[in-house]
């Protein structure tokens, strides 16, 4: 998507092929930074640390790690090693061991001197394929919403998003706004109401940031807002991404997706959930049984804006990060594959 009127995408390899190339993400929107990861290392802490986040680009970032790891010992230790040290960084997103098992089984029959370039290689792969997936998703999505803008063409479309699943969440395009920004582009007057999504505001800071740099109309809200905004008339449609689906549909996505789910059920809002089929886990039975990663308390207590953080309350926090949307909230799941009522 555009950068200062360039086209880029999240993650590249470094100039010299060895390393990747992100964005510091925690430093949007005030400081653009890109940084060169140069180890398995480097990547473990740029996943745990959220430097760069959204399940498809920590996926893309740990097959690259794989890589760098086995660029420094292409064993079978140092295989097995890495892949361990990667998977642990982040519990919740299933793209991780996704991205680490194609790495693997891509290099396991190779001798050791020819392991790091068939990682890359499949690395750069895992890149491309998403890049293709989200366009396609943002194909099937756009056809969704010329159906809704249809129903009252004289005004905006206006689409609630929470959290960031755009093109810093993923390769290119994202998974959520991969339709936003392909309405946007084909005419259809798009408004966006974008969550802040607390604790970590990564509507406020980074989905805002993207759609400013793509030239979309949007206005950010609280997050308590959304329901309001439902009530009222003020919404169209609810997209969001998903770290997760399981095998009977419920999603997992990032804390207060369930919430907005509730609302736009009891307000006949359309919930639409965005992502590959590389994120649908077909061997976690329902959202019960996935791990909600548990995030440090401080990440509540601080708040976080141009020029530092922000003490905000004196007590102590929870954090859990995620949380399960159940199949029945949800409208239809669009795919790669097209639009489905079920998984």
């Amino acid at each position: 998507m555009k950068l200062d009127g360039t086209h880029q995408r999240s993650i590249t390899r470094t100039a010299d092929g060895a390393g990747a190339r992100i964005l510091e993400q925690r430093e949007l929107p005030w400081v653009v930074k890109w940084v060169e990861l140069r180890s398995a290392h480097d990547a473990e802490i740029a996943i745990r640390e959220m430097w760069t986040r959204g399940a498809p680009l920590i996926g893309a970032t740990a097959a690259y790690g794989l890589a760098m790891a086995l660029a420094e010992d292409g064993s079978d230790a140092a295989l097995d090693a890495a892949y361990a040290q990667l998977l642990e960084s982040r519990p919740t997103a299933v793209n991780l061991k996704w991205a680490l098992d194609q790495v693997a089984g891509a290099v396991r029959p190779l001798p050791a001197a020819d392991r790091a370039a068939a990682a890359f290689a499949r690395a750069d792969a895992i890149c491309d394929e998403d890049v293709a997936l989200n366009q396609a998703i943002g194909a099937h999505g756009l056809e969704l919403f010329r159906t809704l803008h249809a129903k009252n063409p004289d005004r905006p479309l206006n689409i609630l998003t929470h959290c960031n699943a755009g093109w810093l969440a993923t390769v290119d395009y994202g998974t959520a706004t991969a339709p936003i920004y392909l309405a946007h582009d084909a005419g259809i007057p798009v408004h966006v109401w974008v969550d802040e999504t607390r604790p970590r505001n990564q509507g406020a800071l980074l989905t805002a940031f993207e759609l400013a740099g793509h030239g979309v109309p949007h206005t950010v809200i609280a997050d308590n807002a959304g329901g309001h905004l439902m009530m009222t008339g003020q919404v169209d449609a609810v997209i969001v991404g998903t770290d997760r689906v399981t095998a009977n549909g419920d999603v997992c996505n990032k804390i207060g997706t369930y919430l907005k789910a509730l609302a736009a059920k009891d307000n006949d809002v359309p919930f639409y959930v965005a992502l590959p089929y590389t994120t649908f886990d077909a061997a976690t039975a329902t959202g019960a049984d996935v791990p909600i990663e548990e995030r440090s308390g401080d990440e509540v207590t601080y708040v976080a804006g141009e020029g530092g953080r922000i003490r905000v309350t004196a007590s102590g926090a929870a954090n859990p990060a995620f949380d399960v949307t159940p199949a029945r909230l949800v409208t239809a799941y669009v795919t790669e594959r097209g639009v489905r009522e079920s998984v």
